[in-house]
């Protein structure tokens, strides 16, 4: 297993390496960048100020001195260029980024004043705050939902869930989240839960149990948001691992041996079921994290890092959005090898290396 590990560890810099390459190119790409935006917006205010200075002018008719009347000097726009790195050809400022992000440098933002890791840090909390508790409660609701559906199944229960869970899973995050705000935060019918942010502005003033019941008044609609449109592949995927081990030979034997079903169930079929379970937890977190919860960040206006990027991706801010989107693979690569290293674990027969 040893050897397995290692390979797998070797294969995420090549991984990175390619990730990182292709967006590199999309982004270089794509019109309207940090130095066109700088460049437009010194523009408009020298238009500005020229057409503040001839209005103040009367009708002397005096001629505008800006620079902005005549378009900006060569000199100033190869210092802006400079300052954002541009200075330097594509493969140089390629080759930079690399050597940094292998020291875990990843520059500094273009526009928010600090560098890309104090951002990140900054940020997280938040993600991790909605992402474990989306996660937490997703699978405490379609585990034992999918379980009680196999047991039960083509009963009027497992019906009438199942036509719950095909409305749940076919509204978009973002729909449903927008309906939330609508019916529950100060729409068009009831003000019972804040429109945005994580906290009150007198957080730091309330006691510890204020502070707690503060907390999950404002994650409460972003939970409910992200957690429906979540739980219904997971508890259809356990629901059909489960009725395929319960019709397995070994589970006949069990029975007819005179085991309870609970026995039977908790005893032989859990295990092997739980397999296919286990190896989506990686898959799931990161979904969960980084493309369920990024639109609910950005509709609630949770300070995090879906937040982060969204406002990256607008403002052209190259540094954040190549940070974050190292973090993500870098994370999403590692849950990958945990969840077969937890396949190994459960099942002492599965073996990666042997294959």
């Amino acid at each position: 297993m040893g050897r397995y590990i290692l390979k797998r560890l070797l294969l995420i810099l090549p991984t990175l390496f390619l990730i990182l390459l292709a967006n590199f190119v999309i982004v270089q790409a794509a019109p309207g960048g940090p130095v066109e935006q700088q460049l437009a917006l010194i523009e408009q205010s020298a238009k500005d100020n020229a057409l503040g200075g001839n209005l103040g002018a009367g009708s002397a008719g005096n001629t505008s001195t800006y620079q902005g009347t005549r378009g900006l000097s060569e000199e100033m726009v190869a210092a802006i260029n400079a300052q954002y790195g541009f200075d330097k050809s594509a493969p140089e400022r390629f080759w930079l980024m690399l050597k940094n992000y292998a020291k875990l440098n990843f520059g500094e933002s273009f526009f928010k004043g600090q560098t890309v890791t104090d951002l990140i840090i900054e940020k997280l909390p938040v993600s991790i705050s909605l992402g474990l508790w989306s996660t937490l409660l997703i699978y405490m609701i379609a585990i034992p939902l999918g379980v009680y559906k196999a047991m039960h199944h083509g009963s009027g229960i497992d019906k009438a869930t199942a036509m719950l869970l095909a409305i749940g899973h076919a509204i978009p995050v973002f729909v449903f989240a927008v309906i939330l705000l609508v019916f529950f935060a100060g729409g068009s019918y009831w003000n019972i839960f804040p429109l945005q942010g994580l906290t009150s502005e007198n957080f730091d003033q309330l006691s510890t149990l204020g502070k707690v019941k503060d907390y999950f008044w404002h994650l409460a609609l972003p939970l409910l948001a992200s957690t429906v449109g979540g739980f219904a592949g997971l508890t259809y995927l356990t629901k059909f691992s489960f009725l395929e081990e319960l019709g397995k030979q070994y589970v006949l034997t069990a029975r007819a041996k005179g085991l309870g079903e609970r026995q039977v169930l908790y005893g032989h079929v859990f295990r092997n079921a739980m397999l296919i379970i286990i190896a989506g937890i990686p898959a799931a977190i990161v979904g969960i994290f980084f493309a369920g919860n990024f639109l609910i960040e950005i509709i609630f206006k949770l300070d995090g890092l879906g937040l982060l990027g969204f406002e990256a991706i607008q403002q052209r801010d190259y540094p954040v959005i190549f940070g974050t989107l190292f973090i993500f693979t870098l994370v999403g690569l590692l849950l990958q090898l945990i969840s077969d290293l937890s396949y190994h674990l459960i099942d002492p027969r599965i073996d990666f290396e042997g294959r």
